[in-house]
C-alpha cells in the first residue's frame, strides 16, 4: 500500500482554524476589556490631576498673594518717603520682619537718584539662618543691578510682576522668585523697583503632599516600584524645572530634553508646544511619551497668575496595572474555554470529514492516470456528495481534454514553426552585414532591430546609389504578423521608388499613395526618409510622423528640426515637405523608433528623449559602439520589465575628410 504523502488530515486542519478564529475572538474580547480598564484609569488619573491642581493652585496663590500684598501695603509709605534713604532701609526691614514668607527685600533706585550715595543705591534686608532680620544698604561696587536685565525690564514695564526663578546670591542653593513693584516720585516717574524674594521651597513641600494624595487615588493596586509612581513638578514656559523632587534639577534641568516620542510620532513635540504657550493637557493626555526612557502619561495645566506649568507625569505601568490584571484573568478564562472547545471540535469534525478520506483515496488513483477509477458511494446528500458528483464529471472531461490537447499541441507546434520562418524571412530583408560598405571611407553605418514578438513592424534600410546614401527608419502601427507584412511592403516600396528619384519627399509621396490605396485595415507607418550626398555631406530628409533623429557632433547630440507631417498610408494626396542638414566630417545622425523612447521600467517610467540625449552625448559617436551603448543603457533602465514594443535604431557617421 502506497504511503500517503500528506501527514495532516483535513479534520486536524479544520479544527486548528476553528481554534485560531475562536482564539482571535476571545483574545480580542480580553484586549477590549484591558483597553477599557486602561482608558478608565487614564480618565481617573486626569480627574485626580485636575482635582490636585486646583488645591495646589489655591495653596500657591495664597502664599504668593501674601507676599505681593505685603509689598503693596508698603508702597504708599515708600513713595511718601522716597527721598529719605534711612526710611527706605527701615521699611525694607519691617517688610521682612512682619512677613515670614519673605526671605529678603530690597528697593533698587535708578542711577544717581541719591548723588550723595553714589551712582547706585539699594536699601536691603534679609532673614538669616537663625530667622533674625538683618539689613544694610547695598551701594557702590557691591550694587550691579543697574546693568541687570531684570532691572531694565522692570523700569520699562512700569507694572508689578513676578520675576523668573533664580538662586539666592547669598547661599547659591535656594531657588527664589521675586515680586517686583515700581516706585514713583511725586512727578509720576519710576525711580525705584521694590523686590520681595520668596523661597520656592514651600512649593516643594506642597508638591510632596499633592503627589502622595494623587498616587493614593490612582493606584487601585498597591505598588512599590519607582517606575510605577507619579512625579509632580513645576516648569517655566521654556521647560526649566522650578520645583522637582530631585533638587539637583531645580533651575538646572529641562523637562523638554527628557521627553521623547514613545508610540505615535509627534506627540512629544505637541506636548512641548502646548506647554510653551500655556496650554492644558486635554486631548493629548491619553497619548504616551517617554520621560527618562520610561513610558509615561503626562498631565499639565498652567498655574494662574504665573507663567509656570504644573505637571504630573504618571508611568504607564501605574495606569495599566489594573488593565493587565483584568486582561490576564480574561486570558485564563479564554485558555480554559479553548481547551474544552478543542476536544469537542476535534471529535465532531473527524466524524464529518471521514467521507473525504475515501474520496481522496480514489482521487490518488485518478492522479496516477486511472481516469476511469470507481468513486466511493456516499450516503449523505451534502457538499461532500456534490463534490463526488463533480469529481465524476471531471473524470469524463479529462478524457475528452487529453484528446483535444494532443490535437492542439500539434497545431501550436506548426504555428511556432511558421512564425520562426516568418521571423527569419523578415530579418533577412534588413541589412545585416557590417561593415556595410567596407570599400568606402566616407560613410560608416550600423542598424539594429529587436522585435517585441516573433515578428514585428519596425524597419530600417539603406543603400548607396550614385554617391548618395538612401536611408530610412519606420514603425508600422500594430504588432505581429499584420505589421510585419506592412513592414515588408514598405521596405520594398522604398527600394523600388528610390531607384528612380533621389528626392526624399517624392519617395514618401509615392510610398503614401501606394500604402493608402485599398487600405481597408487602416494600418499606417511612421517613417523618416533621407538622402545623404556623400560628396558634400548635405542631407535631404522628409518626415512622416516619426521621431526626429539626433544630430551627433563631437560633444553634443540634439534633435534636428522635423516637420511632423502625417504617417504614410493614412491619406492619399498628401504633400510631404523636404528639409536639409549639413553634416561635417565626423558628424552623424542617430535614428530610432518609439520602442526606445517609450521603453518602460517596472514603475512605468519611460526612457524618454532626455536619457537618449544623455547617452548619445557621452558615448562613442561611431555607429556600432553608439548603438551598443544605447542598448546597454535601455536594458539597464528597463530591468525585468517586459518589452512592449519593437526596438529599432540606426546610426550614420559621415567620415569624409
Amino acid at each position: 500500500m502506497k504511503k500517503n504523502k500528506y501527514n495532516r488530515s483535513f479534520a486536524r486542519k479544520l479544527t486548528r482554524w476553528v481554534m485560531i478564529v475562536l482564539f482571535i475572538m476571545m483574545g480580542g474580547l480580553a484586549f477590549l476589556v484591558y483597553d477599557m480598564a486602561r482608558s478608565i484609569m487614564v480618565e481617573n488619573s486626569a480627574d485626580s490631576f485636575y482635582s490636585s491642581i486646583q488645591s495646589y493652585e489655591s495653596s500657591i496663590s495664597g502664599v504668593m498673594t501674601e507676599v505681593s500684598v505685603a509689598v503693596e501695603n508698603n508702597v504708599f509709605d515708600i513713595e511718601r518717603n522716597v527721598n529719605q534713604p534711612a526710611q527706605m532701609q527701615a521699611i525694607m526691614e519691617r517688610i521682612v520682619a512682619k512677613n515670614p514668607r519673605v526671605r529678603s527685600c530690597g528697593i533698587s533706585f535708578i542711577a544717581n537718584y541719591f548723588p550723595q550715595k553714589g551712582r547706585s543705591y539699594c536699601p536691603y534686608a534679609w532673614r538669616n539662618d537663625s530667622s533674625e532680620v538683618e539689613g544694610r544698604p547695598i551701594e557702590g561696587s557691591e550694587a550691579h543691578y543697574l546693568e541687570a536685565e531684570w532691572f531694565r525690564k522692570a523700569v520699562e514695564a512700569d507694572s508689578a510682576y513676578w520675576s523668573e526663578p533664580f538662586f539666592d546670591s547669598r547661599d547659591g542653593k535656594t531657588p527664589l522668585v521675586a515680586y517686583m513693584y515700581p516706585i514713583h516720585d511725586q512727578k509720576g516717574r519710576v525711580v525705584a523697583i521694590v523686590g520681595a524674594d520668596l523661597s520656592l521651597t514651600f512649593m516643594t513641600d506642597l508638591l510632596k503632599e499633592q503627589s502622595y494624595k494623587f498616587n493614593e487615588r490612582i493606584h487601585a493596586i498597591p505598588v512599590s516600584r519607582s517606575d510605577k509612581t507619579s512625579s509632580d513638578f513645576v516648569l517655566s514656559r521654556d521647560g526649566t524645572y522650578i520645583t522637582h523632587p530631585d533638587e539637583k534639577r531645580i533651575l538646572k534641568g529641562n523637562f523638554f530634553v527628557h521627553i521623547k516620542d514613545a508610540g505615535v510620532p509627534g506627540v512629544a513635540e505637541s506636548i512641548i508646544e502646548q506647554m510653551s504657550r500655556g496650554g492644558k493637557s486635554h486631548g493629548e493626555s491619553d497619548k504616551e511619551v517617554r520621560v527618562n526612557r520610561v513610558k509615561t502619561f503626562v498631565f499639565f495645566s498652567p498655574l494662574k497668575g504665573t507663567d509656570w506649568i504644573f505637571v504630573v507625569s504618571v508611568p504607564k505601568m501605574a495606569i495599566n496595572i489594573l488593565g493587565i490584571a483584568t486582561g490576564s484573568f480574561m486570558l485564563l478564562i479564554v485558555g480554559v474555554v479553548l481547551m474544552v472547545t478543542f476536544v469537542v471540535c476535534r471529535i465532531a469534525i473527524r466524524r464529518a470529514s471521514k467521507p473525504l478520506k475515501q474520496l481522496a483515496a480514489t482521487a490518488d488513483k485518478v492522479a496516477e492516470g486511472e481516469f476511469d477509477a470507481p468513486l466511493p458511494f456516499i450516503k449523505s446528500h451534502d457538499e461532500i456528495h456534490l463534490l463526488r458528483d463533480t469529481f465524476e464529471n471531471m473524470q469524463h472531461s479529462l478524457i475528452a481534454y487529453i484528446e483535444e490537447l494532443k490535437t492542439t499541441t500539434a497545431a501550436k507546434a506548426s504555428i511556432d514553426s511558421e512564425l520562426k520562418i516568418a521571423h527569419d524571412i523578415q530579418m533577412s530583408m534588413l541589412p545585416k552585414t557590417y561593415p556595410a560598405f567596407p570599400n568606402r571611407h566616407d560613410i560608416d553605418i550600423y542598424g539594429q532591430v529587436k522585435p517585441a514578438k516573433a515578428v514585428g513592424g519596425d524597419l530600417y534600410d539603406f543603400f548607396i546609389l550614385d554617391d548618395r546614401l538612401f536611408f530610412c527608419i519606420g514603425d508600422v502601427s500594430g504588432k505581429g504578423v499584420p505589421a510585419s507584412l506592412v513592414m515588408a511592403v514598405t521596405r520594398s516600396l522604398f527600394r523600388n521608388v528610390a531607384a528612380y528619384t533621389w528626392e526624399p519627399d517624392q519617395i514618401l509621396i509615392a510610398l503614401n499613395e501606394a500604402l493608402s490605396s485599398n487600405n481597408e485595415t487602416g494600418m499606417f507607418v511612421t517613417l523618416l526618409l533621407g538622402v545623404l550626398d556623400l560628396t558634400t555631406g548635405q542631407v535631404n530628409y522628409s518626415n512622416a510622423g516619426h521621431n526626429p533623429p539626433l544630430h551627433l557632433t563631437d560633444d553634443d547630440a540634439q534633435p534636428i528640426s522635423c516637420d511632423a507631417n502625417i504617417p504614410a498610408g493614412i491619406m492619399p494626396g498628401w504633400e510631404f515637405t523636404v528639409q536639409h542638414l549639413q553634416l561635417k566630417a565626423g558628424e552623424g545622425l542617430f535614428l530610432y523608433t518609439d520602442g526606445l523612447s517609450e521603453a518602460e521600467d517596472i514603475h512605468l517610467q519611460q526612457f524618454d528623449l532626455v536619457r537618449i540625449m544623455q547617452v548619445a552625448k557621452v558615448a562613442d559617436k561611431r555607429p556600432k559602439p553608439l548603438i551598443e551603448a544605447m542598448t546597454a543603457s535601455v536594458s539597464q533602465f528597463v530591468g525585468d520589465a517586459e518589452q512592449n514594443d519593437d526596438l529599432t535604431m540606426l546610426a550614420i557617421q559621415y567620415t569624409k575628410s
